[in-house]
C-alpha cells in the first residue's frame, strides 16, 4: 500500500529521516540510497520541495515509524540509572516503581498521593466521567438520555449492575424479584424502635443496614455468584423500606408497609407520607421527579463512599456491612451533606437583594459558595442541568420555593463573574436537588438518606466488579513514615 507525503527538505536522506523520525542519523545515511533507489519513486523533485510516494515500504521500517513503544523512561538522578516502565491505558503501575532504588536493600520508590487526587485504584466498566467536558455515562449511555428515556429507576439499576439494558421480559422478572424483598423482618422494626425518638435518620439507616447481616448470615459467602445476586436484590428492595421507617420513627409515626403495586419511587413516597387510614395517592409529577433524582444519584465513579465500599468489600465481608460503611462515608458533610449545606447558605442569604453582597464576601474569602465546583467536574455538572429543568415541574405542584429565585440569581452572577469562571466553579448536582427535596416535604436531615437509597445500586455494582477482578486484593495502602527512629523505652521514674 502506498503512503503519500508532502515534505519540505534539502536532501533525500533528510526527507526520509523526517518522514520516519528516526533516532539514528547514521542509520538513515547508510540506508537512504537503498530506500530511494529500491523502494521509493520520487517525482516533481526540487531542492526544497518535493512529493514522495512510498511504494511497498518494508513492514520493519513502517512499524518503526508508526508504532512507538508504550513505555515511559525514568532517569533516577540520584544514581543515573534509567528505568523503562510499561504504559497501559495512560497509566503506569505503582508497583513498577519499586525497582527504583538507591541501594539494593531499599524498599523502593512509592507514589505519594493524599486524597487519591491522581491515583486509579481499579479498572471499572460501570461509570464514565469526563469532568472537563461535563460528561457522565452509565455503561456508555449519557446521563441526559437515561434521565429522559428510562421508564423506571429499576430499569437503570439493572443497567448499572448488569451492564446492558433489559428487554421487556428481563425487566419484568427483575422488578418482581425486587418487589419480593421489600418487606423487612419484624425484628428489624423492634431494632429500630430502640433508637431515641430524635435519633438522626441516617444513623438509624446505617445501623439497620448493618444489622441485616445478622438476619442473612449466608451473605458472607461473597464468592458464590448466586448468593451475591440474592443479597443484591434484598438490599435494593429493603433500603427504601428501612429509610421510610427511619423517617417515621423520628416523627413518632407508625410504620407503613410497602405497596408493591406501586413503582420504586411511588412506593417510597407512600411509605414516607401516608397519614392515617386515608388512601394515599401518589402525585405523578413528584413520583417522576424522585425517580429522576434516584437515577442521577445511582453511581458516580470512585467517590468517597464508593471507595469505602470497595476498600471494605476487599476484605470479603458481607455486602450489608460494606454498604453500611459506604453509607457512613456518605453521611459526611463534604459528601452526602452538600445539598443540605446549600439550603443553609440560601437561608443565610435570605433575600435576592443580598446575593451581590454575599458573592463579594465569597470572593474576599469571608464566605463559601456551596453547590458550586466539584472534585471531578470542571464544567457544568450534567446532572445539575437535568435537575434545574425538573425543578419548575415540581414547584408547579408544591408551590414555588422562594429560595429558587435566590439560587437562580446566585448562579447567574457566578457564571458571569471572571473570579468563578477562571476557577471553573459551576453548579453541581447539590445546588438544585436540595430545593426539590425540601419542596417535596423531606426534612434537611433526611437528605443523605435520600442519597443513600439509589447509591446503594452503584455501591453494589462496584462491589461486585471488585470481587470479579482478579487483580484486586485486600486494600492496604502504604504510608510515608516521618515519625521518630528506633529508641529505647524510658521508665516512668526517669522521664522528664
Amino acid at each position: 500500500m502506498g503512503i503519500f507525503f508532502l515534505i519540505f527538505a534539502n536532501s533525500a536522506s533528510h526527507v526520509i529521516r523526517n518522514t520516519f523520525r528516526a533516532q539514528s542519523d547514521e542509520y538513515f545515511h547508510v540506508h537512504a540510497r537503498n530506500f530511494i533507489s529500491k523502494q521509493w519513486h520520487i517525482r516533481n523533485f526540487s531542492l526544497h520541495l518535493f512529493k514522495v510516494v512510498a511504494v511497498n515500504c518494508s513492514s520493519q521500517v513502517a512499524s518503526k515509524e508508526i508504532t512507538m513503544p508504550d513505555t515511559i523512561t525514568i532517569v533516577d538522578n540520584r544514581t543515573g540509572k534509567k528505568f523503562e516502565l510499561p504504559i497501559t491505558h495512560d497509566t503506569i503501575k505503582a508497583i513498577d516503581l519499586r525497582q527504583i532504588k538507591v541501594k539494593d536493600d531499599d524498599f523502593g520508590m512509592m507514589t505519594y498521593d493524599p486524597a487519591f487526587m491522581n491515583t486509579a485504584s481499579c479498572i471499572s466498566r460501570i461509570t464514565y466521567i469526563d469532568g472537563d467536558k461535563g460528561i457522565l455515562r452509565y455503561r456508555g449511555y449519557p446521563i441526559e438520555q437515561i434521565a429522559e428515556s428510562a421508564q423506571s429507576f429499576l430499569e437503570v439499576a439493572y443497567l448499572v449492575l448488569k451492564g446492558e439494558l433489559p428487554n421487556a421480559k428481563q425487566l419484568e422478572v427483575w422488578r418482581n424479584k425486587i418487589k419480593m424483598h421489600t418487606l423487612v423482618h419484624e425484628n428489624v422494626k423492634t431494632l429500630m424502635e430502640g433508637f431515641r425518638y430524635d435519633a438522626h435518620p441516617m444513623g438509624i439507616f446505617i445501623s439497620t443496614v448493618a444489622a441485616l447481616s445478622t438476619f442473612y448470615p449466608e451473605a458472607k459467602k461473597v464468592r458464590d455468584a448466586a448468593n451475591r445476586e440474592a443479597q443484591i436484590i434484598r438490599l435494593i428492595g429493603k433500603v427504601p423500606t428501612i429509610a421510610a421507617f427511619a423517617y417515621r420513627h423520628s416523627k413518632g409515626m407508625p410504620y407503613v408497609y410497602p405497596d408493591n403495586d406501586l413503582t420504586y419511587a411511588g412506593n417510597f413516597l407512600k411509605m414516607m407520607f401516608k397519614a392515617g387510614e386515608s388512601p394515599y395517592k401518589v402525585n405523578p409529577v413528584l413520583e417522576h421527579a424522585l425517580t429522576i433524582l434516584f437515577i442521577l444519584h445511582a453511581d458516580h465513579e470512585q467517590n468517597c463512599s464508593t471507595s469505602a465500599m470497595r476498600v471494605i468489600g476487599s476484605s470479603e465481608c458481607d455486602p450489608y456491612s460494606a454498604t453500611a460503611g459506604a453509607a457512613a462515608a456518605l453521611w459526611g458533610p463534604l459528601h452526602g451533606g452538600a445539598n443540605e449545606a446549600v439550603i443553609h447558605m440560601l437561608d443565610e442569604i435570605a433575600d435576592i437583594k443580598n446575593v451581590p453582597g454575599f458573592v463579594k464576601e465569597v470572593k474576599e474569602g469571608k464566605g463559601k459558595l456551596m453547590g458550586f465546583g466539584h472534585r471531578v467536574y470542571k464544567n457544568y455538572d450534567p446532572r445539575a442541568k437535568v435537575i434545574k429543568k425538573m425543578a419548575y415541574d415540581v414547584f408547579e405542584v408544591t408551590g414555588r420555593n422562594p429560595k429558587l429565585d435566590i439560587a437562580l440569581e446566585l448562579e447567574r452572577i457566578a457564571l458571569e463573574d471572571e473570579y468563578f469562571v477562571k476557577r471553573k466553579l459551576y453548579p453541581n448536582v447539590d445546588f438544585y436537588s436540595g430545593l426539590i427535596y425540601q419542596a417535596m416535604g423531606f426534612p434537611l436531615d433526611f437528605f443523605p438518606v435520600l442519597f443513600a437509597i439509589p447509591r446503594t445500586v452503584g455501591w453494589l455494582a462496584q462491589w461486585q466488579e471488585l470481587l470479579d477482578d482478579s487483580e484486586q486484593k485486600i486494600s492496604r495502602p502504604r504510608q510515608v513514615f516521618l515519625g521518630p527512629d528506633a529508641r529505647n523505652w524510658v521508665p516512668t521514674i526517669d522521664r522528664k
